[in-house]
């Protein structure tokens, strides 16, 4: 790494979407990862949607009780 950088020609802003959507990574214990690995290969789903399915789900329970 250098010691000293020259910004002097650079852009501020160059890029900067306003509308650009960022996805959060999720990091999962192993067994955790295993045990949902297992539930999308029976029914023949993504991680994702089960994820995302069991979480809109816990949601609508909370929102139940509150």
């Amino acid at each position: 790494m250098k010691a000293e950088y020259d910004f002097s020609q650079g852009k501020r802003g160059k890029f900067y979407h306003p509308d650009a959507e960022f996805h959060l990574p999720i990091y999962l214990e192993p067994s955790v990862a295993e045990f949902i690995s297992q539930i999308a290969v029976k029914k023949s789903k993504s991680i994702n949607d089960i994820v995302n399915a069991w979480l809109k789900r816990d949601i609508e329970l909370i929102e139940s009780i509150v």
